[in-house]
């Protein structure tokens, strides 16, 4: 039986600032989900987001006010070892909130994997990978210190995929910004830009023929999630890769922008998604119509990361890897292990549940500061 639900809220600062086209951040704020089940099993999930409400609709305080408010009395007193019925309670009763629902089915699954003493990929299907590719950001908006960074990440055999955040500037500024950075590290490592929306149709076709020519190999989300019938003519117009991201809320998104044929590429985000099994949904629908994957993050902590990591471990083809540095571009870290980065790939823990650990006493210092 699900006895408590009990969401927290930790700012922990990051590394340096990263700058997106719809935010700064120099901090990011976890939100974390523990579900304490009748039995002794606990399950955690998380539910991060970008930006407090400038990446998306759901806020850090959001999540938690309505996990508290509506989520958590409906969940009180059920079979803490029937999710599906638990999660399709949820899905009926409470409109979007895609991230809260995200967490609360993570941290569900992780306790019945724990129950069962299993890892939390033999409950999505099983695994068939161990470690998953791994991107770096490089997000300062400073080509020298980037070079620097991708650099540095190549010779600590961390990362040799690194995706730029532009959008803020002037294309023509945006495009010599990438394309230095891709002279500099050559074709010692797969060079990606993410736009986060910020380019209107005329923008991106000046800019994508440009990254194009540089020898640049993904355009991520170059237009307004809602600008579909633009997403596909690109995608249509140029070889470069076209992914598809803000545009996915789930299932229903995957199949829409298939039939339009709108994307090469599906960024897989749990939270976007909803849950890791509409994100399973979303992969299945990329599959079926040639799309290839991408594990997408949304900066999450140890938690969410490792969700992810248990859900693209079971994709059978993974062709443009994942970006699941999340931990890696904060300063603290809440688990009792951190997950290991090793010859350009992140390990899949192998533990029962999520198989990481919470470190409660890390947890209340981060909450005190």
């Amino acid at each position: 039986m699900i006895q408590e639900i009990h969401v927290t809220l930790v700012k922990v600062p990051t590394i340096r600032p990263h700058k997106l086209s719809v935010a700064t951040m120099n901090t990011q704020t976890l939100v974390l989900v523990q579900v304490r089940c009748a039995d002794g099993i606990t399950g955690w999930g998380e539910a991060t987001t970008i930006g407090g409400l400038n990446y998306g609709e759901e806020s850090p305080e959001s999540i938690k006010t309505n996990i508290d408010t509506y989520i958590a009395p409906l969940l009180i007193g059920m079979e803490a070892s029937a999710v599906a019925v638990a999660m399709a309670r949820v899905r009926k009763v409470i409109q979007g909130n895609r991230f809260a629902k995200c967490a609360i089915e993570t941290a569900l699954l992780d306790a019945q994997a724990r129950r069962l003493n299993i890892p939390l990929s033999e409950l999505l299907g099983g695994r068939v990978r161990d470690a998953l590719p791994v991107a770096w950001t490089l997000a300062s908006g400073d080509t020298a210190k980037d070079i620097a960074e991708a650099e540095t990440m190549l010779e600590l055999r961390r990362h040799r995929i690194f995706k730029l955040k532009i959008g803020l500037r002037d294309v023509l500024a945006d495009v010599a910004h990438v394309l230095e950075i891709k002279r500099a590290l050559g074709d010692r490592a797969s060079v990606r830009v993410d736009v986060n929306q910020a380019w209107s149709e005329m923008d991106a076709l000046r800019g994508i023929a440009m990254l194009e020519a540089g020898g640049v190999d993904l355009i991520e989300q170059p237009v307004s999630a809602s600008n579909t019938a633009a997403l596909a003519r690109l995608k249509q117009r140029f070889d470069v890769a076209i992914m598809a991201d803000e545009a996915l809320h789930g299932p229903d998104d995957a199949m829409t922008l298939a039939r339009a044929d709108a994307a090469d590429v599906y960024a897989v985000k749990i939270t976007q998604s909803g849950g890791l099994l509409p994100a399973l949904e979303v992969a299945t629908v990329a599959r079926l119509n040639g799309i290839g994957l991408y594990g997408g993050t949304m900066l999450e902590g140890g938690i969410g990361t490792a969700a992810t990591a248990h859900v693209c471990a079971t994709f059978k083809e993974l062709a443009w890897g994942t970006e699941l540095f999340g931990p890696l571009l904060l300063t603290q870290e809440v688990l009792r292990e951190p997950l290991v980065y090793r010859d350009f790939m992140l390990q899949v823990p192998t533990g029962p549940g999520l198989g990481v650990e919470i470190d409660t006493d890390k947890l209340r210092f981060l909450q005190n500061q």
